[in-house]
């Protein structure tokens, strides 16, 4: 087991990341952004080039590139080359990085425009997004990067049934799993209320309890509160999120079963912990981030080293 991160959240310059990274003790980022315009699946050659010899020169891994391939701001109906010409344009760059991870979704759930209900399952273009996802799967495993999807606020995210259903028709696609998702992801295995007309939430413990002989990484993020999700809008508000431990996660737990499994993965943390400061000054803010970044970090490797006691 080791330990990563989206260190986009420790700051957003490489160089911070690179610092925070340090500052834990750990050898690892899971690159996202890089305070370079776009990602490794869209910046440009002389972008890329600069962020490489960062990279290259502090000694730090990138093990996975959390992408937005084919994630929930990307529509199944959408040209399916824009999603190639990432996939594509990805590959040989983390090749050059020594990257053998690579995060990808499911597109985005299909709802009504009108009432921003989610459309019924034969709605969802199942089999294109099957057909899709095995082109993209091949493509990185060819390359030998392994893809992994996230149980997000795509397809494969509305349950764990969703997700069982995906890894049965795609060959090879393996999971990561996100401790902080389900806490605010509707369970569309269950029907809705009759009065409130929601779903129930779902269960990070369980869903984790049934995907989990396909998972080979894990993201760290905890959150608690009831969620409300808002017409137009696929962020829900009034969720809380948390140091690990503190929420609905089920992270102590998880952890606890990871290491009687002998799990060899990492642990990535990605914190969403959003702070609310008293003067609007840039550079409090980013310190408090940079801070916030470390001590989630450290709580994570407490909670790691109780487990292992017990």
């Amino acid at each position: 087991m080791y330990y990563t991160g989206f260190a986009d959240e420790a700051g957003k310059s490489i160089d911070i990341q690179i610092k925070a990274t340090k500052e834990l003790g750990w050898e690892n980022i899971e690159l996202r952004g890089t305070g370079f315009e776009g990602d490794l699946a869209t910046m440009s050659d002389e972008s890329f080039d600069k962020l490489y010899a960062k990279i290259a020169d502090s000694g730090v891994k990138i093990n996975c590139f959390g992408s937005g391939i084919a994630n929930w701001g990307k529509d199944i109906k959408d040209p399916f080359e824009n999603t190639m010409k990432e996939v594509k344009k990805s590959i040989p760059r983390m090749q050059k990085l020594g990257t053998k991870l690579v995060r990808i979704m499911s597109y985005a759930i299909r709802r009504n425009p009108d009432t921003w209900e989610v459309l019924p399952e034969q709605e969802q273009y199942f089999n294109e997004r099957v057909k899709r996802l095995k082109e993209i799967v091949k493509n990185f495993l060819d390359a030998g990067i392994t893809p992994v999807h996230e149980n997000c606020m795509n397809y494969g995210g509305l349950s764990w049934q969703h997700t069982l259903r995906l890894l049965e028709a795609v060959p090879n696609l393996k999971l990561v799993y996100d401790t902080g998702n389900p806490p605010f992801s509707e369970d569309f295995s269950k029907e809705p209320d009759p009065i409130t007309g929601r779903r129930p939430y779902q269960n990070s413990l369980e869903f984790y309890s049934k995907i989990k002989e396909h998972v080979v990484y894990v993201h760290i993020k905890d959150a608690r509160g009831k969620a409300e999700h808002k017409k137009g809008s696929i962020f829900p508000a009034g969720q809380e999120f948390c140091f690990p431990g503190e929420g609905d996660g089920a992270v102590k737990e998880i952890i606890e079963d990871l290491l009687k499994r002998n799990y060899k993965g990492g642990l990535s943390i990605e914190p969403h912990m959003q702070v609310v400061f008293h003067e609007k000054d840039k550079k409090n803010k980013e310190e408090e981030q940079y801070k916030i970044y470390i001590e989630y970090g450290k709580r994570l490797m407490k909670i790691v080293e109780n487990a292992k006691k017990n």
